[in-house]
């Protein structure tokens, strides 16, 4: 990154923090995201809209062109065709720009931002874009007594954010506007995680973690069909492999599924910032375990996922999991206290004959016994799983555990898993470990190149598993470097018999010395 971005990231980062730190105090700051998070949003679509029809209209002549000063009724005549071509519609008077410059004089601003964040939802209704758009503005509740106990208190703070939101220099539309609403998206996600542990950072993937799991998965490809995450979060996965591919290299799109509902708006809100066409992605909001909504959209070619650890599912339960076709293949459902290889079965079943998928696995998976060692055979029996990769520890918001990687291919070109321990791949940040580019350049050429290395990788046969009881520690197959000091035990003997006889030579003399002064 040149010494230019760098600078406007500082600034990017320093205002949102100004803005954060002028509303804290009031309510928490996990919750106060989703006000900040949902502005920026209501001025990204509204600038996003305005410079696509100024564009067009200065290209056919009017070179002084100004939706934001059109009036609402001349407007109102291009709204079907902006519906069909943008998948939503805002009138210049709702834009953020104008409610902006009312806002400090406007008494009922709560009532003016409700009013308009339903209009542009109502906006796709009927169209292709309803389901991306539909409740996308819920969790910005403008009259919840968190902003404050009167409408004035409220809409004092309302004006802070809007004011702050503002301030924050987005550049022309065309000149990478849309990297910088992205990443200030990630920065309030990576801050507001590392300040909330588990209620936050269950929602987040921080950005290398992404970066190596999706490197991983598209190794070898320059272009997919489509990429899918079971467990979405706020989809920084499929973000990272869009811009990873580039998104015109995901030619179906980008689909997700996410049990959390304020999670689900923020990954909606997240793939318009990050300017994914609405008809390029399908995020559904439902228990992927239970009700998977993407039926119709298997096999991905990519699957990259963070799913949540150990939670508890329906399990045996429900009688008819074990017949489910993402299940049933194994014989025997996870476990109801971990469902955790309920969504590697999934995201085996969904997978693509070309495709890989990489996920991240708690630790505990990988050796313990009954149901999970059952499936664990399934995977192995069937030359399913690619490679194991053990990553440092506390790589994650709220939680220091060792996770590992597991990549998953239905076309494998052998019968051996690649085993790497990567945990020494880290730089310490705080309290935290990160991945550095380095880090991740290392962890990618080991997979790659799937060789030997003592200490770091080895390749290990099915059958060699099977002997093991199916055990797919990082550690059983790879010997951890002994760094303590080697001793050479001969040389150490002769060094103490040298020094017992200069202890004798010391007594002498002292025994010596002493008949003299006594005689």
């Amino acid at each position: 990154m040149n010494n230019k971005n760098t600078r406007e990231r500082e600034e990017l980062h320093k205002k949102i923090w100004l803005i954060a730190d002028d509303l804290r105090g009031s309510v928490d700051g996990w919750d106060f995201k989703q006000y900040i998070l949902g502005m920026m949003f209501y001025r990204y679509i509204s600038e996003n809209i305005t410079n696509y029809i100024n564009e067009g209209e200065r290209k056919a002549g009017d070179k002084d062109f100004d939706y934001a000063k059109l009036s609402d009724e001349v407007a109102e005549t291009q709204r079907e065709e902006l519906v069909k071509e943008k998948g939503f519609f805002i009138l210049p008077s709702e834009l953020f720009c104008n409610v902006h410059k009312k806002a400090k004089n406007d008494e009922n601003l709560n009532e003016t931002l409700e009013k308009v964040f339903k209009n542009i939802e109502n906006s796709a209704k009927g169209a292709q874009s309803e389901d991306d758009f539909a409740g996308l503005f819920d969790d910005i509740d403008v009259n919840s007594n968190k902003l404050g106990a009167t409408v004035a208190k409220r809409n004092d703070k309302l004006v802070k954010i809007l004011n702050g939101i503002a301030d924050i220099k987005l550049d022309d539309y065309k000149n990478n506007s849309i990297d910088a609403f992205g990443d200030a998206y990630e920065f309030l996600m990576s801050m507001y995680a590392s300040n909330a542990g588990k209620s936050g950072g269950e929602f987040f993937t921080p950005q290398e973690v992404s970066e190596l799991l999706t490197r991983l998965a598209v190794v070898g490809k320059t272009s997919v069909n489509k990429v899918y995450d079971p467990a979405c979060g706020s989809g920084s996965l499929l973000l990272k492999s869009a811009k990873i591919l580039g998104k015109e290299n995901v030619r179906n799109g980008f689909y997700g599924q996410e049990i959390n509902i304020t999670t689900y708006n923020l990954c909606r809100i997240n793939m318009f910032l990050h300017d994914i066409g609405y008809d390029k992605f399908d995020i559904a909001c439902e228990d992927t375990l239970i009700n998977p909504q993407h039926w119709d959209d298997e096999p991905f070619e990519v699957i990259v996922s963070n799913p949540p650890y150990s939670i508890k599912w329906a399990g045996n339960d429900n009688p008819i999991l074990i017949n489910d076709p993402r299940y049933s293949p194994a014989g025997v459902l996870a476990p109801k206290s971990k469902a955790d290889f309920a969504f590697i079965m999934h995201s085996l079943s969904w997978l693509a004959t070309n495709g890989t998928a990489s996920i991240v696995c708690f630790p505990g998976i990988l050796y313990r016994g009954g149901a999970e060692q059952k499936i664990r055979k399934y995977l192995v029996d069937n030359n399913f799983i690619d490679c194991i990769i053990q990553l440092p520890d506390n790589l994650f918001f709220g939680t220091s555990i060792a996770t590992c990687i597991m990549v998953l291919k239905k076309s494998k070109k052998d019968n051996n898993i690649l085993f790497i321990d990567a945990s020494k791949e880290f730089v310490k940040v705080t309290n935290n470990n990160k991945l550095t580019d380095e880090n991740i350049e290392h962890i990618v050429k080991t997979f790659t190149d799937r060789k030997d290395i003592e200490y770091v990788a080895k390749l290990v046969s099915n059958t060699e598993i099977e002997e093991n009881d199916y055990n797919l520690s990082v550690s059983t197959y790879v010997e951890k470097e002994d760094t303590r000091e080697k001793i050479d035990i001969v040389k150490l003997n002769e060094q103490i018999k040298e020094i017992v006889a200069k202890e004798q030579v010391l007594r002498d003399e002292i025994d010596k010395l002493i008949k003299e002064i006594e005689g």
